[in-house]
Formats: structure tokens, C-alpha cells, sequence
């Protein structure tokens, strides 16, 4: 579920930043570019969560170190890319 999450946030943070090339409005694009981001953590963690009840051990110590820092990078990553219009249009304003 998280990688369909992540996938649909990916699209809507390039929807968004395609809008704001185009000169229309993008802040739904954004704030659904945000919200799939923070689904996806959700969903992640839920994930982790399973494997902790069934005390999968294996799973948790293979996959949680990596996923740490990819959802650190890509969760940056996503929030500097949605935001980078509203910065950009208050750049162009001075």
C-alpha cells in the first residue's frame, strides 16, 4: 500500500510543479503532493507495526534501517518540491 501511496504523491508533486510552470493554480496539486507524502509515512509505519505484533524480527532489522533514511530523504525531498512554487512566486514578488 505505502508504494502506491508514494507513487500517487510523486505524480501530484509533478502535477504541481507542472501547474505552476503553466501559470495555473497548483495548491491543491501541493497540498495533494503533502498529503499522499504523509499517507505514505502512515502507511509505512503501519506496516512496521504488523511486523513488531507478529514479532518478525527478520523483517524489522533487514528492511527499517534502509527504509529509515530513503523516508527521511524522500519525505525532504517531497516537501521542498511542493513548496518550491510558493517560494518561487514570493522570489519573483521582490
Amino acid at each position: 500500500m505505502w508504494v502506491i501511496l508514494g507513487v500517487i504523491a510523486i505524480v501530484a508533486t509533478f502535477i504541481n510543479l507542472y501547474m505552476y510552470k503553466a501559470g495555473k493554480d497548483y495548491k491543491l496539486a501541493m497540498a495533494m503532493g503533502l498529503s499522499f507524502t504523509a499517507l505514505t509515512l502512515c502507511a509505512e509505519y503501519s506496516l512496521v507495526s504488523r511486523w513488531v505484533k507478529v514479532e518478525d524480527w527478520a523483517a524489522l532489522s533487514d528492511v527499517v534501517p534502509g527504509m529509515e533514511r530513503a523516508l527521511w530523504f524522500l519525505t525532504i525531498v517531497s516537501i521542498l518540491l511542493n513548496i518550491a512554487p510558493i517560494l518561487l512566486e514570493l522570489k519573483g514578488k521582490k
